[in-house]
């Protein structure tokens, strides 16, 4: 089955619903068809394997994703707010790309690349009766390729079929189960996995698609208010933002938002408790997933919240702290490092099997083992009552806004200047963000000395130009040396805890620490 049939299926019984509203106007079910037929036409014409888009949200998304499907290519999308050398590595390493991008990227992109407005203003040139006929039905094909980090810090691509996505949107949503007046906000960027399943499962039940192509808490409240808004994605980030515009001001509101779903990272128990306050009639859902798994494998539903947040049993009340219960279809274990079972409420590492799993990466082998389980990266526990609730990631990687970044990576970046020695990054616990980046610093001659606010300026902007402001240390603390396993492995986990807002000031030093129970030495 190609994700092609999810528009066709709309188009073809509710052709004249509003699919999207942006800068544009509005388009129909039909419309989108028409635009998705074309690009698989331009995309076969230039004989292109893949389609990579670097850009905001509009209605150039939908037209890409679903064009890309049409034409029997995979769609990727890119991080449109990493360094041009990044996107040009990314862009290198598909399969006889098509480059859709922003005005100002294409001209680092390399060819074939064209602006987004170029692409669509040819796009709706094309007459009806010659916009590219009837989908290439390849089901195993890639469908969408997405760019992350794993544990080892190099960008990875994960795959996701045709079948993989399909089984996420048929078996969590209902054909055209929204309403006409329903209305989708999407914040989430296109490169996100939860950017491209809001878009299959909108498009799937009918509901139309607002896009903010770029987030504050003031245009996201005013899109909700002035758009008829009633559903919207955010990661915890996010909502920590809108909380806090609300409360500053007590006037805003949005009576039409009925529900709003959240995840991408760990969301912070106050702001969600505040939220459940401020939208007091809103239906909230945790949703958890991986690029791998298709977006979401488990769910902590609308009245799971409410009783929870009223309820007077500290074991019903820590619900909020869970992701909920895996989806139907979807099979979630506890393991431990040798993958055995563990005991209800043991902690261990958390793998995932179904149809929706994907577990394979550009130029690489599955990662599922020979039962089908993919091992997430995360660490959790199961309760009694079949709550899962996720601990963090099982590695390093840092969980920021949503996103995931390596500390290699960044570490990499920090040593290649010549007044760093050696450096330890890691996540701290940060209230809006989900988790912030700090980095423990070994200075060379050439910058010890000078004070710490100019070092950390100085250290700042040296990331900021090679990885993008997110990937960018908030915090930098200077020691004599890092604290090291036996085997010289660095002690993240002390790093970590000296960083943190309540071990602030604490030095950091080798001294004799003894390692982690387990920890090899």
């Amino acid at each position: 089955m190609n994700i092609a049939i999810l528009l066709d299926l709309m188009a073809d019984s509710f052709g004249d619903r509003t699919a999207i509203t942006d800068d544009r106007g509005s388009v129909s079910y039909a419309d989108l068809r028409a635009l998705a037929r074309a690009a698989g036409a331009d995309l076969a014409t230039a004989g292109s394997a893949t389609l990579a888009f670097a850009d905001v949200c509009s209605v150039a998304v939908p037209t890409a994703l679903f064009g890309a499907a049409w034409a029997g290519a995979a769609y990727a999308p890119l991080n449109f707010r990493l360094p041009a050398e990044s996107l040009k590595a990314q862009v290198g390493r598909l399969d006889t790309p098509l480059t859709v991008a922003s005005e100002g990227l294409t001209p680092a992109l390399g060819t074939p690349a064209v602006s987004t407005s170029e692409w669509q203003d040819r796009l709706e040139r094309v007459e009806a009766g010659t916009d590219g006929g009837p989908y290439v039905d390849d089901p195993g094909n890639p469908a969408v390729i997405l760019f992350t980090s794993g544990s080892s810090g190099s960008p990875k691509a994960a795959v996701l079929t045709h079948d993989n996505l399909c089984s996420y949107v048929m078996d969590t949503v209902e054909f055209a189960g929204a309403g006409e007046d329903e209305g989708l906000l999407l914040a989430a960027p296109p490169f996100h996995i939860a950017g491209v399943a809001a878009v299959l499962t909108s498009v799937y039940s009918g509901r139309r698609i607002l896009p903010l192509p770029a987030f504050t808490p003031e245009a996201w409240l005013e899109k909700a208010r002035t758009g008829g808004v009633t559903h919207a994605f955010v990661v915890p980030t996010m909502l920590a933002r809108i909380v806090q515009c609300m409360d500053a001001d007590p006037g805003l509101s949005v009576p039409t938002l009925r529900a709003i779903s959240y995840g991408g990272a760990r969301m912070a128990a106050p702001v969600l408790e505040r939220a459940l306050e401020l939208f007091p009639e809103a239906q909230f859902v945790n949703a958890y997933g991986l690029t791998e798994t298709s977006s979401t494998i488990a769910v902590l539903g609308p009245e799971e919240h409410r009783e929870a947040l009223a309820s007077g049993d500290p074991e019903v009340r820590r619900r909020l702290a869970s992701v909920g219960r895996p989806l139907p279809g979807v099979e979630i274990a506890i393991v431990s490092d040798s993958g055995a079972a563990v005991e209800v409420g043991t902690r261990g590492f958390i793998r995932v099997r179904g149809a929706q799993v994907g577990g394979r990466y550009l130029d690489s082998a599955s990662s599922l083992d020979d039962g089908g389980w993919l091992v997430t990266g995360d660490v959790g526990s199961i309760d009694g009552s079949g709550y899962l609730y996720v601990e963090g990631r099982a590695d390093d990687v840092i969980i920021r806004g949503g996103e995931n970044l390596s500390p290699s990576e960044i570490e990499d970046t920090l040593l290649r200047h010549p007044g760093v020695a050696a450096v330890a990054v890691v996540g701290v616990p940060d209230a809006e963000w989900g988790e912030s980046v700090a980095a423990a610093v070994v200075l060379t001659p050439t910058l010890a000395g000078r004070p710490e606010d100019e070092i950390s300026d100085e250290l700042a902007g040296w990331v900021r130009g090679h990885l993008g402001s997110l990937k960018t240390p908030g915090r930098y603390v200077i020691c004599d040396d890092l604290p090291l396993t036996g085997s010289g492995k660095v002690l993240r986990r002390v790093v970590r805890d000296r960083l943190a807002p309540d071990g602030a000031g604490a030095p950091i030093s080798p001294g004799s620490v003894e390692p982690m129970k387990g920890e090899a030495l």
